[in-house]
């Protein structure tokens, strides 16, 4: 197949979350199925940095980096404008047997999907977890009424990630059987390969050998609920002295305010801000963390597959998405406040048996999402769509 690929950011750039990360990993093991893949996306790489190369390949990918107008407006506010992709897809998009559009609200879907209907090429879309509104809600609203809606109800599939994303497709009015639920997937070979020896993230940051670590890592933003990890762990370190919590992401506009709740807490000292991992570090950083917690989530974080995959207990809360086989399986998911919260990372610092129950779990459990089994998933979704577009 031809198969096209649309994102606003893509591989090597960083700092836009898991969806670049997915859409590669789908795009290289489709490659290695012997499928034609070309991804379109912009040059957004980082806050400050483009990415030079207007084209490149990339593990047999072909990747099309449209250069972006506003750098600020991409990493700040998520718009993404890149005028050169519409003469481009005016010429190639009826080229492609189908399309492949990652999130929703963005500006290459209505330029792509323009041309889709014109040409009559059929097209799935992934929204990663963006469907929801709790975020830049009223944008969000108008958005939806102009392009989103009509988005997704022409789309021949939908690829969401849990049974809450699936529902927000049906109240938007998108058939429930267009609707495919397909996680995130992970690739088990190279955290096998790259997991380091216990300690090296500690030593780094001066953290005390013999003290637990309780870790959120992602973006840092008001959307994650961090502000109620630190209100919970300013308790738990109350009755537990050997813990510290380290936050590590890049920052989405809230670091000021949970640095200032910190210092207000006065625990400052149990508490290590990195604003920024290398791949290589990031294993480092889950070797030493002994619980990993992200209060609230939409879709299916990457974050939680590779804590699973390095033996780390998985807290969340009922606030957000939900993603079943986590409860009482490979760590806790807890009411949102503060009260159980802290108890649950209580019980799980505090009780090495269960800790080492929940830790296997998780290792037989990541098995589900290794990427060959999740495209295998993504790759059946193509064929009954061109089965029907025939």
């Amino acid at each position: 197949m031809r198969i096209l690929q649309v994102i606003p950011a893509f591989p090597p750039s960083v700092g836009y979350g898991g969806g670049p990360v997915v859409a590669y990993e789908i795009s290289r093991h489709l490659v290695l199925r012997g499928h034609d893949v070309t991804v379109v996306t912009t040059d957004a790489n980082n806050e400050k940095e483009r990415i030079k190369k207007e084209f490149d390949r990339l593990d047999g990918i072909k990747v099309h980096y449209f250069k972006n107008i506003s750098n600020y407006l991409a990493y700040h506010h998520k718009i993404f404008i890149s005028p050169r992709l519409i003469s481009w897809a005016r010429a190639e998009v009826k080229k492609f047997d189908i399309i492949h559009l990652h999130d929703t609200r963005t500006i290459q879907n209505i330029i792509v999907t323009h041309y889709a209907r014109k040409y009559n090429v059929p097209y799935v879309i992934q929204p990663h977890g963006t469907l929801s509104y709790s975020m830049r809600e009223m944008a969000k609203k108008i958005f939806d009424i102009f392009f989103g809606k009509k988005m997704l109800k022409d789309a021949r599939k939908l690829v969401v990630l849990n049974e809450k994303e699936a529902k927000r497709c049906i109240k938007i009015g998108v058939d429930k059987e267009k609707i495919r639920i397909i996680p995130n997937g992970i690739d088990l070979s190279a955290y096998r390969r790259k997991l380091t020896k216990k300690g090296e993230f500690k030593k780094e940051y001066k953290i005390s050998a013999d003290h637990q670590v309780v870790l959120y890592l992602g973006r840092i933003h008001k959307s994650k609920g961090i502000e109620l990890l630190i209100r919970a762990f300013a308790k738990l370190s109350n009755r537990l002295d050997n813990v510290r919590l380290a936050i590590v992401g890049p920052d989405d506009g809230y670091s000021t305010t949970l640095t200032a709740m910190v210092d207000y807490l006065g625990i400052r000292d149990k508490v290590t801000f990195v604003s920024f991992v290398s791949e290589e570090h990031k294993f480092a950083v889950y070797s030493d963390a002994d619980i990993f917690v992200t209060p609230t989530f939409y879709g299916f974080p990457l974050t939680f597959l590779e804590a699973m995959a390095c033996g780390v207990p998985i807290i969340t809360t009922d606030k957000g998405d939900f993603i079943e086989g986590i409860d009482n399986e490979v760590g806790f998911v807890v009411k949102y406040n503060e009260e159980d919260l802290e108890n649950a990372m209580f019980r799980i610092l505090t009780d090495v048996e269960l800790r080492e129950k929940l830790k296997g779990n998780a290792q037989k459990k990541i098995k589900e999402y290794d990427w060959d089994r999740i495209v295998d998933r993504i790759e059946k979704v193509y064929k009954e769509v061109m089965e029907k577009s025939a």
